[in-house]
């Protein structure tokens, strides 16, 4: 009876879970329920199996709205009506073809119109919904004469009068008005909740042929289904028979390739992968990730292939992965096993200016009515909450700042704040809105519109309504497409070597890509900043405590970075076994066989598979399915509590102690979940290589592609910074030798147009256009008659330097743009075949003070170019010792001038209250001589002495030097004055706005605290 349901997946309007609404129809013992969310089919397959554990018949639709009003409810009759619906709905979202209001093509769905929108005639399979409060409108002859066409209208939107309310809210936001403007017709009438189904029957007593009607509609729906069959594309050839064959003579032809042909190992691997991916179906998903890669190499672009899909010798021999399994004893199961139902995803990375060209082809060649985006739902996050309630309730925007940013106990505590809190409270966990998966991509068998409907977002690829999970709950496995800017530096400096010094580099030998002997020197005292994934402070730290000086090292090093190794302790014990190799045992046998490459230490994910299957005896195909169960993506509690059962017994029947088996399980359990496989850190590690040799042997270039790439995980001022140390001078942009991005000539670079903020995007373009096709620019006035141009934008390019070229002051230059142009207008470009010369005036020199450039630069770029910040200190002072003796003061107190490049925030547990945290942070820093280094500043020490943002700082700290890695401890600090703006000196306050502007990198972090070393208790010791 219950014919129009909404969830809270019925964005702004809905407040029930499905989880919760199906549990309110088996209170209710409902026999039947529909779920008709707004114009979306997000929840129908979580409501399908929820409904089929509580014995409830699923009925799947839609409510079809356009803006605030409602067209009709769609009921499918079966899985054809509701690709019906996906479709009506998909063409009004991706191709703007409205919705028709009345008598809509949809032959295997049921419609319910509105009492508001009765259309002119009603179809065999349409009818009108009759709410309870309507039942005294039948006396109304034109409604009566259609009685035989209704049926119960009983909309379901919220639990609770307090939900009533939040629901109210809801709209509110959805609007973005007051509360307190909200109309009657923009929410839901206050009686849209659960009754019981014999007093809803009641009301309809009088109208018999109402009840019949919608027991009518009920019984003819009918939503059954299939979750076990893949819906993925079946086949990239014709047959699975083709696919085979295609597949197996790819892999043997690159067998053939990359091993020699008396490699009798790599061959019976090959057969056995084989064999594995023809029994479980997955020749097409290989062989279209192989066509993907195809195209990719035609076009020239470089990818990385990684994750689980590296340990496939298959994977490898077609070109998918760049990474050996029998180099590195990486485990096939890890990736694909009998007991894997599903296909593995293949994680593959292109640059990010390569990405949508590669999304094309996959949308292009399989077919737009076959691929999507998968979806995500946003959930209202806890800034959001406070600011969209705040807005809401009224609040200025001074109030909504504190609201949302600051915490609790800081908030103005008045009667509008606590209504917010208890609105705040309700709202956590409900979507707020559909967005786009950052990079999975389904391709399906069937129509994706059988599944779902797609919306299309800015970004211009439809995504379907539903996530990742759902997608592979119902046999929809995604391809992970995925771009980063490690490689677009990569491929950048490799073109910029070849096109500036005519140097071709092929870096994907491997020869030069994974053991090369200036590389691994830097790679021990890691001066890696610029390359992928190992130039943090904390990668740049445990590389230089590992001493890390080879590529296998470089592999572990990837992994054990990560959280959760770091977490469970085992990077810690890793660091100390790397350096003191001597000084522990292995505490069991089968970890000095398995583990000997890694002291006995899982540090990879397959090192979970080799203990369960090696130590406790169960399968490799169990030992990942435990692994997966314990990362979270094998959800269910019992079946992870079986898989404990049986490694238990299995350790039993192998004659291990209890206590050993405990250990050994505990230390999967605090790892399984957050590591890295060893093949997404081999991936990693190779092309964290490849950028190392660039930066090694051609760091100019390397650095200049690092800047036009967007850097990684510092701002733009360190890559130049890089540069400059690299035996680079770096010049200001110049409207004669700069172009939109940053640009080498031998050792001169100079910063591309794309640096100055304040320039609009299409002047970036057309200065160095019109230059290439008209010659340089003469002058000003020739620049002004070539280039259309306001004057703030030209007095931008004046303050920078970018006319210097003309030999002229900048004040000269500033007095001649205002000749040039009037004030706010912009000329008109001027082509004249015989332009008159400018008249020549002389204008006295101006002495200027030698600094004035250097605050030009920080206000335009965001840092001094023409002098260093140490020049602009107030005093001469430059530290006591520098970054290069740090290593000779181990245990004592230094005093250090120090340019602030980044902190990382660390949660730690607080000393005096152990349920409470406290914060840290850990600063990286550069001396007056460029060199880097790292403090840690602890809590008692920031709340006498915090961080003032960027700048210059006085550091007094005590070094520690933890495994060849010094770090200061820091005591006191005090950040120290710039010399004032010379550019203001009548204005005190104006001359010190610069000084407050500079610049830090700020990285946050939300996590639990680390445990301290006494908590975790690795064994260092045989255990029997």
């Amino acid at each position: 009876m219950f014919l129009n349901c909404h969830t809270y997946h019925s964005l702004r309007y809905g407040t029930i879970s499905v989880e919760d609404l199906v549990q309110q129809a088996a209170d209710h013992q409902l026999k039947v329920l529909a779920l008709t969310d707004i114009n979306t089919v997000t929840g129908i397959y979580q409501f399908y199996k929820l409904c089929q554990e509580k014995k409830i018949k699923p009925i799947v639709g839609v409510d079809v709205r356009v803006g605030n009003e409602q067209y009709y409810i769609c009921l499918a009759k079966n899985p054809k009506g509701i690709a019906e619906i996906n479709r009506l709905l998909t063409d009004y979202n991706c191709e703007s073809i409205e919705i028709p209001r009345a008598n809509p093509e949809l032959e295997n769905t049921f419609l319910i119109y509105p009492t508001r929108n009765i259309p002119e005639r009603l179809l065999d399979h349409e009818f009108i919904g009759i709410r309870q409060d309507e039942i005294n409108l039948l006396f109304n002859p034109e409604l009566k004469a259609l009685i035989h066409k209704m049926v119960i209208l009983h909309p379901i939107t919220f639990k609770t009068d307090e939900e009533y309310e939040l629901h109210k809210v809801l709209r509110a936001i959805a609007g973005n008005t007051l509360f307190t403007k909200l109309t009657e017709d923009d929410y839901c009438k206050s009686n849209e909740n659960f009754m019981g189904k014999r007093e809803l029957l009641k009301k309809y007593s009088q109208y018999p042929e109402i009840i019949e009607n919608t027991k009518y509609v009920v019984n003819a729906c009918s939503f059954d289904f299939d979750f076990k069959t893949p819906k993925n594309k079946k086949y990239f050839t014709s047959s699975k028979k083709s696919d085979f064959e295609l597949l197996k003579q790819l892999a043997f032809d690159g067998l053939h390739t990359k091993y020699s042909v008396d490699d009798i190992q790599a061959k019976a691997r090959v057969e056995k992968e084989l064999a594995v991916i023809d029994q479980l179906n997955f020749c097409g998903y290989f062989l279209i990730t192989w066509d993907i890669i195809q195209y990719s190499k035609r076009m020239g672009f470089m990818h990385v292939g990684r994750g689980s899909g590296a340990n496939s010798i298959v994977s490898y021999c077609i070109g998918i992965t760049d990474i050996c399994p029998l180099e590195l004893d990486l485990y096939f199961e890890r990736f694909l096993n009998l007991n894997r139902k599903t296909p593995p995803d293949f994680d593959i990375d292109w640059s990010w200016k390569n990405r949508d060209t590669i999304l094309e082809y996959i949308f292009t060649k399989y077919g737009k009515d076959h691929v999507a985006f998968c979806g995500t739902n946003v959930e209202f996050k806890s800034r959001s909450r406070f600011r969209e309630l705040g807005k809401v309730f009224g609040l200025p925007k001074e109030e909504l700042d504190q609201l949302s940013k600051k915490p609790k106990d800081q908030h103005d505590q008045n009667s509008i704040v606590q209504e917010i809190y208890k609105y705040e409270k309700l709202l956590i966990g409900f979507p707020n809105q559909r967005s786009m998966h950052s990079c999975g991509i389904l391709i399906s068998e069937e129509p994706i519109t059988d599944y779902s409907a797609l919306e299309f977002p800015p970004k211009e690829f439809p995504i379907a309504q539903f996530d990742m999970h759902t997608a592979e709950e119902i046999g929809l496995e995604k391809f992970d497409i995925l771009s980063q800017r490690g490689l677009g530096t990569i491929k950048d400096t490799v073109n910029l070597i070849e096109e500036k010094r005519g140097i071709i580099v092929d870096i994907e030998d491997t020869r030069i890509s994974k053991n090369e002997t200036k590389c691994n020197e830097y790679l021990s005292i890691g001066k890696t900043i610029g390359c992928f994934y190992i130039e943090s402070p904390a990668m740049r730290g445990l590389l230089r405590r590992l001493k890390c000086e080879d590529y296998k090292v470089l592999v572990a090093a990837s992994s054990i970075i990560r959280p959760g190794v770091a977490q469970s302790g085992m990077m810690r014990e890793y660091i100390f076994r790397h350096n003191h190799p001597d000084q522990f045992e292995y505490f069991h046998e089968v970890f000095e066989k398995e583990l000997g490459e890694t002291y006995g230490i899982m540090v990879y994910q397959e090192d979970v598979i080799k203990i369960a299957l090696h130590f406790g005896g169960v399968s490799a195909e169990n030992g990942d399915v435990l692994r997966r169960a314990m990362s979270g993506k094998g959800r269910s509690l019992s079946a992870l509590q079986k898989l404990k059962d049986d490694f238990f017994e299995s350790c039993s029947k192998k004659g291990h102690p209890e206590q050993l088996s405990q250990e050994v399980y505990r230390q999967i359990e605090s790892f399984a979940g957050y590591s890295f496989c060893k093949a997404h850190s081999a991936s990693y590690a190779v092309e964290s290589y490849q950028s190392l040799y660039l930066k090694v042997y051609y760091p100019i270039e390397f650095m200049v592609s690092a800047i036009n790439n967007g850097g990684g995980f510092y701002r733009t001022e360190v890559y130049v910074h890089e540069a400059k140390m690299a035996g680079a001078t770096i010049h200001n942009p110049c409207v004669n030798l700069s172009e939109f991005q940053t640009t080498v000539y031998g050792t001169d670079v100079y910063l591309g147009l794309m640096h100055i903020e304040k320039l609009e995007a299409t002047i970036k373009q057309v200065i160095p256009e019109e230059r290439k096709n008209n010659g340089d620019y003469r002058s000003l006035e020739d620049f002004v008659k070539r280039v259309s141009i306001g004057i703030e934008t030209l007095q931008t390019l004046i303050f920078i330097g970018a006319f210097r070229c003309t030999g002229k002051q900048k004040h000269e230059l500033l007095i001649e743009a205002r000749f040039l142009l009037s004030k706010g207008q912009y000329r008109t470009k001027v082509i004249s075949l015989f332009a008159e010369p400018q008249k020549d005036y002389q204008l006295p020199v101006i002495e200027r003070n030698q600094f004035e450039d250097a605050f030009d630069e920080i206000e335009i770029l965001g840092f001094p170019v023409s002098f260093s910040i140490f020049d602009l200190l107030k005093t001469k002072y430059r530290g006591h010792v520098m970054v290069q003796d740090l290593l000779k003061y181990h245990k004592k107190q230094v005093k250090m001038l120090a340019y602030l490049i980044s902190r990382k925030h660390v949660p730690i547990k607080n000393k005096n209250h152990p349920g409470k945290r406290d914060d840290m942070y850990f600063g990286t820093w550069i001396d007056s001589e460029g060199e880097y280094f790292d403090t840690a500043h602890f809590p008692d020490s920031l709340r006498k002495f915090p961080f003032k943002e960027g700048g210059i700082y006085l550091l007094l700290g005590t070094v520690e030097i933890d495994y060849h890695f010094p770090t200061i401890t820091i005591t006191k600090m005090a950040k120290m004055p710039l010399i004032a703006d010379p550019r203001y000196s009548m204005d005190q306050e104006k001359s010190q706005e610069i000084e407050r502007s500079l610049r830090e990198d700020v990285s946050m972090t939300s996590r639990k605290p680390y445990p301290q070393e006494q908590e975790i208790g690795l064994p260092r010791s045989k255990m029997k």
